[in-house]
Parts: C-alpha cells; sequence; structure tokens
C-alpha cells in the first residue's frame, strides 16, 4: 500500500528536473520495502528471513528521508507529506514488530 500510495501521491507531484534524481530514487527505494520482504519469505532460517526484512526497514529509512527532502524542497505540501510519513512510520513500526518477534524480543 505504501509503494502504491507514493506513486500515486508523490511521484506525479515531481518536477520534470527530478525524473532522473530524487523521482527515481523515490521510486526503487518505495519498491524494494516489499521486494526485500518477498525475498525474506524465501528463506529457510528466521536469520536469513530478518536479514531482508533488515534491508526493508533501511528502504523505509531511505523512503522517509527522500519524502522528507521532496517536502523540503517544496515539491510536495505540508498535508500530503504528513500524510505520506504516517505510511512510512506504520511500515517501519509493523517491519520493526516483526524483526523483534523473530529474535524473541
Amino acid at each position: 500500500m505504501l509503494t502504491k500510495k507514493i506513486y500515486a501521491d508523490i511521484l506525479p507531484l515531481m518536477p520534470n528536473e527530478e525524473r532522473f534524481a530524487l523521482t527515481n530514487q523515490l521510486r526503487r527505494s518505495a519498491y524494494s520495502i516489499p521486494l526485500n520482504i518477498v525475498e525474506a519469505c524465501g528463506k529457510n532460517t528466521d536469520k536469513d528471513f530478518t536479514h531482508y526484512l533488515d534491508n526493508a526497514l533501511g528502504s523505509a529509512h531511505e523512503v522517509e528521508y527522500t519524502c522528507y527532502l521532496i517536502y523540503d524542497l517544496g515539491y510536495i505540501s505540508k498535508e500530503t507529506y504528513y500524510d505520506i510519513n504516517n505510511a512510512i512510520n506504520e511500515v517501519k513500526a509493523m517491519l520493526i514488530g516483526f524483526i523483534k518477534f523473530l529474535w524473541g524480543e
């Protein structure tokens, strides 16, 4: 859902001059989150599974900062930023909770 939200709510607002920079970076980090989760599902050990969940969390942090930068540069409104930031924080919380669960914390 976060990736779809990025594609629907943020990417169309980006100026053409950012098409190969911030837009591309945000696109790649946004779809990296679910791709890492899917790849994690194919692993046989909790350690390997957690490694890919941790990669997904790293990508979520990357999306978080990129969206902040896009907001700070004035490409999106405060309301759009807050909305997407809430969605990012939900994904991060779920990933952190799942990682902690796997490690018995």
